[in-house]
């Protein structure tokens, strides 16, 4: 086993320099982070929209999103608050694939971290400042956190991190609200211990140092569906899946019990257009029963320019990942969102 330095050290607060917000953009940011913490505790009853491309693979292709989305935003702002996927690092089951922007900033070109790293902040910094918006990622890569962590107001800890130690304990010393999925089997103990351990102190080596938390209480729990052993999905956003989440959030007694549904991965099968109902079907159940109402307050959705998805990197704007709905599905389904929580009272 052998480790070859392709770079020296990376200097964090020099990386930070590069894209750093301030005077009316960070004002705007400062703002609406304290909104989505106030949904989030419980305070503000809007529905929270985590929604986005799978993959940010294009600067212009997101930025163009983001325009849209922030535009959509504004017409929908009393009853909806949306925060923008700028995903920028993806988990690869086997480690082949497309790993996202920060490794690879050009999609059509050789890898290249270091310039990658400033691709990430670059891209999240004008989502910010030239949109309005705010943005989430995907934690996986813990020690990359300071990286980026001035910059995005929303973060998720994935299935596939989220029974990692190192993952829990970074999340505990975030400053912003962060999503723990359950993992693949579809445990929610997996991801209500996650949970847990990131809402509490905790003590450990981070960047070469001994570092001690103060716990995130932001943290909470996003329902992604489950594979079998036969690799097949197993939707978890069913009434009965939503009550037993609330039961095990009850006993364990977290702090600001918050559940998001995964309308996509394996809740939907990849079958993006299954999102649509998806979010139909969990307003429905909001409305049956007032235990759902109050926890299940949020939606992760893929969305994207263009729908489905591509191998290559050939139409500007469509996933070279996961499948997602196009603008046209994608500003239909906020608006009916927005319609249904209107008739519904709220």
């Amino acid at each position: 086993m052998v480790f070859t330095a392709k770079s020296p050290k990376i200097n964090i607060e020099e990386v930070r320099a590069l894209s750093k917000l301030d005077g009316l953009a960070y004002e705007k940011k400062y703002q609406r982070d304290q909104e989505l913490e106030a949904i989030i505790r419980g305070e503000d009853q809007r529905i929270l929209l985590v929604i986005g491309p799978c993959s940010s693979d294009n600067e212009e292709a997101v930025l163009e999103y983001a325009k849209r989305l922030s535009a959509l935003q504004e017409e929908v702002k009393d009853r909806i608050f949306m925060v923008m996927r700028v995903y920028t690092a993806k988990p690869r089951t086997n480690g082949d694939g497309y790993k996202g922007l920060i490794h690879q900033p050009n999609a059509t070109e050789a890898p290249s971290l270091i310039n990658g790293i400033k691709a990430v902040r670059q891209l999240h910094y004008r989502v910010i400042t030239e949109t309005g918006m705010t943005t989430a990622d995907e934690m996986l890569y813990p020690e990359n956190l300071p990286l980026v962590d001035d910059l995005i107001s929303y973060m998720a800890v994935g299935a596939r991190s989220v029974e990692d130690q190192q993952h829990r304990f970074v999340a505990s010393g975030a400053d912003f609200s962060t999503g723990f999925k359950n993992p693949t089997s579809g445990n929610l103990n997996v991801m209500f211990n996650g949970i847990y351990a990131a809402q509490n102190k905790q003590s450990f080596l981070f960047l070469g140092k001994e570092v001690e938390t103060t716990g995130n209480p932001l943290s909470h729990a996003i329902l992604r569906g489950a594979l079998n052993e036969y690799g097949k999905n197993i939707p978890n956003y069913y009434y009965d899946n939503l009550m037993d989440t609330i039961d095990q959030y009850e006993k364990m007694g977290l702090e600001n019990p918050f559940i998001i549904i995964d309308t996509n991965h394996d809740n939907s099968g990849k079958q993006y257009m299954d999102q649509i109902r998806i979010v139909r079907q969990t307003l429905i159940n909001r409305d049956w029963n007032e235990k759902i109402k109050k926890y299940v307050r949020g939606f992760m959705i893929e969305s994207y320019l263009e729908d489905g998805r591509q191998n290559e990197p050939e139409v500007f704007g469509k996933s070279i990942t996961d499948p997602c709905l196009g603008w046209d599905n994608t500003e239909a389904l906020v608006r009916e969102i927005y319609q249904t929580l209107g008739e519904l009272g709220e």
